[in-house]
């Protein structure tokens, strides 16, 4: 048995550290917290000082009886969570809950999973940090009393199922606001003007008016000024210029990044950063510094000017700006610099590549440029043209790395050609485009990040979980609109002529940014209007600077959980009992049929229009919203449209048709099969014919091509390419086949090579317990059990994992069983009547 017991958090952690260590230390992993507050009540004692009532979960109890065993044997224990305030609550709590002997129990920290890191930090353990156990402690519960006090309110003046937080409340508010910047917003148009001029040369360059015309009428009298102009170069200045590398990524800086660059979502980004950290190849990817250590600054520099020669290499320090930051981590960074590029899973090699190209970048020169800014005079007007350009003198860090940029406006300057100063230029043509006032851009993932961290809201660890908790609580979505179509005209002067087109161009394409719901807006608005303290951007900063203050040790965090309490707890009160019930109603009009009030709000089920109120005498009438419908923006003629739903085409081969809105969009209903409509069909449009057509395809596609074993093979095409089904079993046919015209022999081949695959892909199979270990996709494995299904990491070897493993992996990945409800009994179900 080993003398030492190291615990970290994941198995893929221990694995590598293990490595390191050597045979007298066993290293675990805790699989993350062991305790936490109970599912099923507040768990904080309010009404006294605010002591959390933790608890290990069922998922949990197995790991915990596992180490506690272990620690007993153990000569020293070792608790090696990461060094940040989640890292540090999970080492008390190991240390609570598995009642280790203080004098057998060291912490150690590292923010690389190398070997000299390691190593360095067995040689200097220290104790738990208190204070950072307190300012995580302060987090949970305050956090905890806002969702838990706040959400039963919402369920009963909104809707039920609903959620509220204190950060993800606060993100969301900044979505709607400027949902509603947008909507609110009026284009305007105006002409800008572009020029191309010859030199003397002919070489060729652009330039522009650093001016606008606000009409049509002025910009073509503008054009028709500079018909029978010469012009000259009247100013020409050359200045020297230098750009500076950025900073090395913090946690935000590359969520904003990955998604600029790699196209990564916020929750992707951090995933992949985990592997990289896990594995040994980055440092720690939780932090909120721009810092390299020494011992980083020196691997740089000497790889750069091994790799691109001393005139690269300046070595420097970086200081941050984000509000608050915590913990005094590094930035994230290579664990070596002469690692380029790495062999491993794709999408994580392409981050460790953004990641190493930024830090060694911002230990290199900067970038020499010359900057030309040249004026150009006409001989009929006194406006003046202008020409930007810019060249490279010296490459420096733009040798590795330029960042990238979240505005959508900016132009790059280009080279211009040699020129002097009175030098006669030949006008190609001018041009007066109609431009239009963009509205406010809508948040993406990563723009969201940068808003918060600006207001100093959240922090490293809460970024990527809040952004996907308000989409997965449907408060907001990711945008699907492709665009529309827009006019605008354009004149042009070309040999002493204006010509006037009328040219087309797509806009307000909102794939991938943040739009919020119906749900979102109306949830935001009921608590800016009873909570608005709570949704104040400078108290939810304030909360973290808090946070702050009880990490160094300087705020005790019961006091600030009184202080909040104090305030808080009465408004709850107050909004419960006395509160209008909000569903975001708004009225559009009158049924002309009856003359009932016509309006959209949220139902029970969802966004509807509603003919009628509770107080006519007949029922209400009610239609759902499509998918792509909003409570805000619906108009009368589209909220009238809907009860012409369900609409009866006739009859096919003696069945109903009928078109229809679904959960999930239009469809025709046939018989008992469904087919959906193509993108951008209006179901109101469609007629018999058009349905007839669309179910011929759906019963082509579905018609089986082949039958092997006596199972019909079907084939069609999903969003990953070609495919056959066979035994409900989907097999990829790739470009070695002839997708349309495939041979029995063909299908055959594919059904046989997909069932070996999926026989060699089994490493372990303990039938008597339903629980296998399989190969997955990147050299990764998954353990299995039913509808529980967990992948393990890459350096995880699984070739000697025992059952007693498995289920223990299977145990901590497991979803939380619901307690039965118990039954009323007769007596609560129906109370005796009072006597009078």
């Amino acid at each position: 048995m080993a003398k030492n017991l190291v615990i970290v958090e994941s198995p893929a952690k221990a694995k590598t550290i293990e490595k390191f260590l050597g045979k007298d230390f066993k290293v675990e992993s805790s699989f993350g917290h062991i305790a936490d507050l109970p599912s099923k009540e507040l768990g904080v004692d309010v009404d006294g000082d605010f002591k959390p009532k933790y608890e290990v979960s069922k998922d949990k109890k197995a790991v915990v009886k596992k180490l506690k065993d272990l620690a007993k044997k153990a000569e020293m224990v070792w608790l090696a969570s990461d060094e940040d305030r989640e890292g540090e609550a999970i080492a008390w709590h190991l240390a609570e809950t598995l009642k280790l002997d203080k004098d057998k129990t060291k912490r150690i920290v590292f923010h690389e999973i190398t070997k000299d890191a390691i190593l360095k930090a067995i040689n200097n353990p220290r104790g738990i940090d208190y204070d950072l156990v307190d300012a995580q402690q302060a987090r949970r519960v305050l956090d905890r009393i806002v969702g838990y006090e706040l959400s039963p309110v919402l369920w009963r003046k909104v809707k039920g199922g609903l959620s509220a937080g204190r950060v993800q409340s606060v993100s969301v508010r900044l979505i709607v606001e400027k949902e509603r910047e947008i909507q609110e917003f009026t284009p305007e148009a105006s002409y800008r003007i572009d020029a191309e001029f010859s030199n003397e040369d002919g070489q060729t360059f652009k330039a522009k008016l650093p001016k606008n015309f606000s009409t049509k009428a002025k910009a073509q009298k503008f054009l028709e000024q500079n018909a029978t102009a010469n012009f000259k170069v009247a100013d020409l200045q050359k200045k020297p210029a230098k750009k500076s590398p950025a900073a090395p990524f913090t946690t935000s800086t590359l969520q904003q990044e990955a998604s600029r660059k790699l196209y990564f979502s916020v929750s992707k980004t951090m995933t992949m950063a985990q592997r990289l950290y896990e594995a040994g190849l980055i440092t720690y990817m939780r932090t909120d510094s721009v810092n390299l250590s020494d011992e980083a600054r020196k691997g740089a520099e000497a790889e750069i000017k091994d790799a691109y020669g001393s005139k690269y290499s300046k070595p420097r320090n970086y200081k941050g700006k984000a509000k608050g930051a915590q913990e005094a981590h590094e930035a994230i960074r290579p664990t070596n610099f002469a690692t380029h590029s790495v062999d491993i899973d794709r999408d994580q090699a392409r981050l460790y590549d953004l990641i190493w190209k930024r830090a060694i970048a911002s230990q290199m020169s900067e970038a020499e440029l010359e900057r030309t800014n040249v004026k150009i005079s006409a001989s009929t007007h006194n406006e003046t043209f202008t020409a930007n350009g810019e060249v490279i003198t010296f490459d420096g860090f733009l040798k590795v790395y330029l960042e990238g940029t979240d505005d959508e406006d900016v132009e790059q300057d280009g080279m211009l050609p040699a020129m002097k100063v009175n030098e006669t230029l030949l006008n190609n043509y001018i041009t007066a485009t109609e431009r239009y006032t963009r509205p406010p851009a809508r948040y993406t993932e990563a723009s969201l990040v940068k808003k918060l961290e600006e207001l100093g809201i959240g922090r490293p660890s809460t970024y990527a979980p809040t952004i996907s908790t308000i989409q997965n609580r449907n408060y907001v979505e990711k945008g699907s609109v492709e665009g529309e179509e827009r006019n605008y005209t354009q004149l042009t002067l070309k040999s002493g002529t204006v010509k006037d087109v009328t040219l087309t161009e797509k806009v307000g394409s909102d794939k991938g940014k943040l739009v919020p719901t119906d749900i979102g807006m109306i949830v935001t608005d009921f608590l800016v209007n009873h909570f608005e303290h709570i949704l104040d951007y400078n108290f939810t900063a304030k909360v973290e600077a808090d946070f702050d203050e009880i990490a160094e040790g300087n705020e005790d965090w019961t006091k600030v959980m009184k202080s909040f309490y104090k305030d808080f707890h009465p408004v709850v009160e107050d909004v419960k009992e006395n509160a209008d019930r909000e569903s975001g109603e708004r009225i559009l009009g009158k049924d002309p049929k009856t003359g009932k009030q016509v309006s959209v709000r949220l139902g029970r089920f969802g966004p509807m229009v509603q003919i009628g109120t509770v107080d006519d005498e007949e029922k209400p009438q009610f239609a759902s919203l499509s998918p792509d419908q909003q409570l805000n923006s619906i108009t009368y003629e589209e909220a009238m449209d809907l009860f012409q739903l369900p609409k009866t085409l006739g009859e096919y081969k003696g069945e109903e048709v009928q078109v229809n809105n679904g959960r999930f969009g239009p469809y025709v209903k046939f018989g008992d099969a469904f087919v959906s409509l193509p993108k951008g069909v209006d179901p109101l449009s469609v007629e018999l014919d058009d349905a007839i057509v669309l179910i011929k395809e759906k019963q082509k596609a579905d018609a089986p091509i082949y039958m092997y074993k006596d199972l019909p093979v079907q084939k069609g095409k999903g969003r990953f390419g070609p495919f056959i089904k066979w035994n409900n079993m989907f097999i990829n046919v790739n470009k070695k086949y002839d997708w349309d015209n495939l041979s029995d022999e063909d299908i055959v081949e594919l059904i046989e090579t997909k069932i070996q695959k999926e026989i060699d892909k089994v490493i372990h199979n303990w039938e008597d317990e339903g629980i296998r270990v399989e190969k997955a996709r990147w050299g990764r494995h998954n353990v299995l059990k039913g509808k529980i299904k967990v992948e393990l990491p890459k350096t995880v070897d699984v070739s000697e994992m025992t059952l007693e493993e498995a289920k223990t992996i299977i145990e901590a990945n497991a979803p939380k069983k619901k307690t039965p409800a118990k039954k009323k009994t007769a007596a609560k179900k129906k109370a005796p009547a009072k006597k009078k």
